[in-house]
């Protein structure tokens, strides 16, 4: 049985036609080639009718589309392979059917000037490229082909052999160019498409350079304006517990007044003239100062659940302040051994623990808030390695070493 496909003796490869023979040699240096039975696959798509030649091709269409549904139509298109090389003229003694001739007419590769094509074989252009550019171009100059492909690379059919009507007769070739301005055009065209190569790249440059600059302004403008929210917010902070400890002194004065009074009156002394008291300042009605309209933070919860455990165990400032101290131990634990778990996991039935920390209320609300999870019906406080936030444990280390250090702390 005649060879249906070509194969390539050298990477395997199926080729369904001596013109793609040639077209693979010239594009890989291969040249072993011989006829094989295998005819090369013709799948096609039976949802977009795109024709595919391997298996490789179906899979990578299946892939990108989805469609799943291909006719084999393999065997209607398998012919045997011709290896003699087709003749130019389509003219013959033999007087062919009126008919035929009539209704189809037979195309030709037109003829174009050999030097030029041989100047841009020499160049490195194919040679159906090199036949298709000087053909389109009307064979006027190897500069006029060369621009010819620069401006259609992209054709589909740029290596494909262009074919005209038998009848068509080609423009007389003009003079060519000596070797030596063969070679200078070549060298003259090479270094135009450098330049230009060089011209658009450094654009391109610009281009991006311009883009990092926008970008870079745009993020220093958001980190500015975050850094600018950032002090309004601590200043605001600052004011708010400098008027609560304010109130604290005022309230401690307030008091050793009253009790000084009460000494007084129990040693049977008059009361102070009101002219040699010193004038106390109005009780201030307690009121919380108001911050702008936001979703409370980590930090001013934890500052709340603390100043809420020592309102509620106010009588023993001792337990509160072990109770602070032993918080700072978990959290500061953590902070430095991330990756160990017997410090993000804590045993909420542990004497120790319940003494100082789980007996009194606000201690487990506030690892609660710094990430720890109630587990195994309660048993366990746990914080998951993937839920450890630096930013959190060092606010909540700000504020228990300020609720510890303070005196005046949690008092109204």
């Amino acid at each position: 049985m005649a060879g249906v496909s070509l194969k390539c003796g050298d990477c395997g490869a199926l080729l369904k036609s001596v013109e793609e023979a040639q077209e693979h040699a010239e594009l890989t240096s291969h040249s072993n080639f011989a006829e094989s039975t295998e005819a090369v696959l013709n799948l096609v798509c039976g949802a977009c009718g795109k024709p595919c030649r391997s298996q490789t091709e179906t899979d990578l269409h299946k892939k990108r589309t989805g469609h799943t549904e291909f006719v084999d139509k393999t065997l209607e298109t398998a012919k045997p392979i011709s290896l003699e090389v087709p003749k130019v003229a389509a003219e013959s003694a033999d007087a062919p059917d009126v008919t035929t001739s009539d209704q189809t007419e037979e195309m030709i590769v037109p003829e174009v000037n050999k030097e030029l094509l041989q100047e841009l074989e020499v160049m490195g252009f194919p040679t159906a490229r090199a036949t298709r550019a000087l053909h389109f171009s009307g064979n006027a100059s190897v500069e006029a082909a060369v621009n010819w492909v620069v401006e259609h690379e992209d054709d589909p059919e740029i290596d494909q052999m262009p074919l005209v009507p038998v009848n068509t007769k080609a423009e007389a070739p003009k003079p060519s160019l000596t070797p030596e301005e063969m070679k200078l055009k070549a060298q003259e065209l090479k270094e135009r498409a450098r330049k230009k190569k060089e011209e658009e790249e450094k654009r391109m440059e610009r281009e991006r350079e311009k883009e990092r600059i926008r970008v870079g302004k745009e993020l220093l403008e958001a980190k500015r304006i975050e850094e600018e929210n950032e002090r309004k917010r601590l200043m605001a902070l600052r004011k708010a517990e400098k008027e609560e400890e304010r109130r604290a002194r005022e309230k401690i004065r307030q008091k050793l007044e009253e009790d000084k009074a009460e000494r007084r009156r129990k040693l049977g002394l008059p009361p102070e003239e009101p002219s040699t008291a010193k004038p106390s300042t109005p009780v201030i009605e307690e009121k919380k100062f108001s911050l702008p309209v936001r979703p409370a933070t980590k930090a001013e919860q934890m500052r709340e659940c603390l100043r809420s455990l020592k309102q509620n165990h106010k009588e023993d400032d001792a337990k509160v302040k072990r109770a602070f101290q032993t918080l700072l131990t978990y959290i500061g634990n953590v902070a430095k051994n991330p990756n160990e778990e017997k410090f993000r996991k804590i045993r909420v039935t542990n004497p120790s623990f319940q003494e100082r920390v789980g007996a009194l209320k606000g201690g487990v609300e506030f690892l609660e808030i710094c990430g720890f999870e109630k587990m195994e019906g309660g048993e366990f406080l746990f914080l998951p390695r993937d839920k450890v936030d630096m930013a959190v444990l060092n606010s909540a280390g700000s504020e228990l070493d300020s609720a510890i250090k303070n005196p005046f702390f949690g008092i109204l």
